[in-house]
């Protein structure tokens, strides 16, 4: 692509996360020229269920569209190029006649499934040999397994020849083309536990292990390609590119971030670090960043499910309401100087440690806001230990970059420097996800600048360290007591 044919263009992208629907047009100069979000609603039937609506989420979609098309008016001409950027790890069933859903949304945080990995025929090092990833509940091979057992109107509709399932993302593009696009990206197809990382297709096996139709599942296209084109007022908008919304992230602040590690601090927490060929690291994913006909990039990721998730679970059970916990929290992380410990198992334990059935706790007493901070607190020791799994097989980090909602919390940056033992730098812009699809959209656009950073305090790191392996030992008897309690059942 040549840069005359990206002089004044403006890029679209959709941002579809587990909080939110965002919507944000980027200037020629990487600035933003309209923006629009909706909240999506998340619902949690049952200890290890957490859903989305698929209906609402779809005409959260079309809503943002909408709303983008009044803001900029005729200006809309100017928008030529859009990306989709999307929930890696969650899963829906549809009717591929009428595109009306037919199951829920169901989360990467969704845990239901579990029980369908207990008896695959697949070990666990052939499973992490074929997909770059553990064998867990999180990924979308047993959830869509959990769907053509369990759901009526998904069983209905495989007899009718009339079923389709696939990633969230694959959901989303049959919608925006109207039944046209039955296609997926690689970023999300590797989520679902069924795509071979080294042939960069749907693996034979896997299918058979989970007893999963190839022809229910949508095609592999590049993550650069041709998918449909979208409505915006009066501009038809050509759909560029499609991508995980982690798998985004990297590319917001540079063109080839090969060896950087960037934190991504949202719903859950990502820790990448982009390497040029996958590489195996005990405990943490081999995850694709991007995928076309030409290149791949991989990356070496450890992945933390309760970040933001863990602050929401915190003010639910505390009934408060999450404006007024992050109104608090700068002022907590300053002053409450002796939190208890908090083992942070929301949404399941991940990388390095895949225990799903964890339980979270709090030990020792602490007010609301001490609290609080053992929460932000674990999030910083996931990260260490994330850390140190990367390093032990990858060693050099020099600086960490961080960006996402939680990145705006300095006490918590400061924290990871402390642990970590090397800066951490953080953009302005912490919306790294939405423009790291825009710069893959349009690579004209300039990379991310960061401004801020936190660097080592030796006062903090001695404290702060003894405070984290203490924490690893509760953490520790956590993942013990869920052995023994998967022995006893």
């Amino acid at each position: 692509m040549t840069s005359d044919l990206n002089d004044r263009r403006w890029t679209l992208v959709l941002d579809q996360g587990g909080h939110a629907t965002r919507t944000l047009v980027f200037d020629e100069n990487g600035n933003t020229a309209a923006e629009h979000e909706v909240e999506i609603g998340t619902s949690h039937p049952s200890p290890g269920r957490v859903e989305h609506d698929p209906g609402k989420l779809v005409a959260s979609v079309a809503e943002c569209l909408d709303r983008l098309a009044a803001q900029l008016g005729t200006k809309t001409a100017k928008v030529h190029s859009a990306a989709l950027c999307t929930q890696r790890s969650s899963i829906v069933c549809w009717s591929k006649k009428t595109g009306t859903p037919l199951s829920p949304v169901i989360s990467w945080q969704d845990t239901r499934a579990a029980e369908n990995l207990e008896g695959l025929s697949l070990s666990k090092p052939e499973v992490a040999e074929i997909t770059g990833l553990p064998r867990s509940p999180h990924y979308g091979a047993s959830k869509l397994r959990w769907c053509l057992e369990h759901l009526a109107e998904v069983q209905s509709a495989r007899q009718e020849n009339d079923l389709a399932i696939g990633p969230l993302a694959s959901f989303i593009l049959f919608s925006l083309s109207r039944g046209e696009v039955f296609a997926v990206d690689p970023c999300n197809a590797s989520r679902t536990l069924l795509w071979d990382i080294r042939t960069g297709q749907w693996s034979s096996r896997l299918l058979n292990a989970f007893a999963i139709d190839e022809s229910l599942l949508p095609t592999i296209q590049p993550n650069r390609h041709a998918w449909c084109d979208l409505r915006l007022g009066n501009t038809s908008v050509p759909l560029t590119v499609v991508t995980g919304d982690q798998s985004a992230v990297p590319f917001a602040f540079a063109d080839n971030p090969i060896d950087q590690l960037f934190l991504n601090l949202g719903t859950g927490a990502f820790l990448q670090r982009p390497v040029a060929q996958y590489l195996v690291c005990e405990g943490l994913l081999r995850s694709v960043l991007f995928q076309d006909e030409h290149d791949a990039m991989f990356a070496l990721e450890g992945t933390i499910n309760g970040a933001g998730a863990a602050l929401s679970w915190f003010a639910d059970t505390r009934q408060i309401g999450e404006d007024e916990l992050f109104a608090q929290l700068p002022k907590w992380l300053t002053n409450k100087a002796n939190p208890p410990f908090f083992v942070n198992a929301i949404g399941g334990l991940a990388a390095p440690f895949w225990v799903s059935d964890a339980e979270s706790v709090f030990i020792g007493d602490g007010d609301t806001g001490e609290k609080a901070v053992a929460v932000i607190e674990s999030i910083a020791f996931l990260v260490k230990a994330n850390l140190q799994a990367m390093e032990s097989c990858m060693p050099g980090v020099k600086n960490i970059i961080a960006s996402g909602g939680l990145a705006g919390l300095d006490g918590l940056l400061q924290r990871v420097a402390d642990l970590c033992n090397v800066p951490v730098r953080r953009s302005t812009n912490l919306q790294a996800t939405a423009y790291g699809g825009a710069r893959l959209a349009n690579p004209a656009l300039p990379a991310l600048t960061v401004d801020d950073e936190f660097v080592p305090a030796p006062d903090n790191k001695i404290a702060i360290n003894d405070h984290y392996r203490e924490w690893r030992k509760h953490l520790q008897q956590a993942i013990d007591n869920s052995v023994s309690r998967s022995r006893v059942c």
